[in-house]
């Protein structure tokens, strides 16, 4: 499958989960963009505030948290991002327990979302360059348990029935920053969107201007689609696939 999940058929409610603040801006925000141009409705939910993202000796994580959430913010409005969520668990101290999973199951209940979009936890390292940050692995570990089996069995967490929430199946799961991907989206028409959304991170990007970095991440995924021909555009996004029965 080559298709982006706005070309199969566009869903009606997309759930991006992250870990913190500028992770699928980074990563996915032009499979956002291009599902938002489509008429998805998207939400995204931020499991920390990135309390920790600082190396100012100055700033308080209160501060930094603050002023994250309203980059986040930004670059939401960017990509036409319809709702934005913060679970507020603390920068650098997830683990994919219970808590956790019942705190995603809920949101997922809430959303009921077409498609969710998290990272994929069997990522640790790339390369000999880079280890993957404990707080992405757990983020994708948690959504993959919660969309399977919790948001879909009732007898899982009864409290949420009590809330009011009931069992949702999510047809389809993108798992992005994967070392396996099966799927790649064109984002050539998107990835200014991107690079402007990923700019509104003012806390992480500072002075350095992430365009050079990000066109030639893309540059590169295009190059890897095993199915591109002459109508592929220079640069995609990949993801790992699966479309849950």
């Amino acid at each position: 499958m080559t298709e982006s999940p706005a070309e199969s058929s566009t869903p009606k409610r997309v759930l991006v989960i992250q870990a913190h603040p500028d992770d699928v801006e980074f990563s996915s925000a032009g499979t956002v963009a291009k599902c938002a141009n489509e008429g998805a409705e998207i939400t995204y939910l931020s499991i920390t505030s990135g309390d920790k993202g600082s190396d100012d000796p100055e700033i308080t994580g209160e501060r930094l948290a603050a002023s994250r959430e309203l980059e986040q913010q930004a670059a939401c409005d960017v990509l036409g991002v319809r709702e934005l969520k913060f679970l507020r668990y603390k920068d650098a101290k997830l683990v994919a327990d219970l808590g956790l999973r019942l705190a995603l199951t809920r949101v997922m209940r809430q959303v009921r979302p077409d498609i969710v979009m998290t990272f994929d936890p069997s990522m640790r390292y790339a390369g000999q360059e880079y280890i993957n940050h404990p707080d992405h692995v757990a983020t994708g570990e948690a959504s993959l348990a919660a969309v399977f089996p919790s948001v879909r069995d009732r007898m899982t967490f009864p409290e949420l029935l009590a809330e009011g929430l009931e069992p949702h199946k999510v047809p389809e799961v993108y798992l992005y920053a994967t070392a396996a991907p099966d799927i790649w989206v064109d984002i050539t028409d998107t990835i200014e969107v991107k690079l402007l959304a990923l700019k509104a991170h003012a806390s992480q990007v500072r002075d350095w201007d992430p365009s050079d970095m990000i066109r030639e991440w893309a540059r590169e995924s295009a190059a890897a689609n095993p199915n591109r021909d002459d109508t592929t555009g220079d640069y995609a996004e990949s993801f790992k696939y699966f479309k849950l029965g």
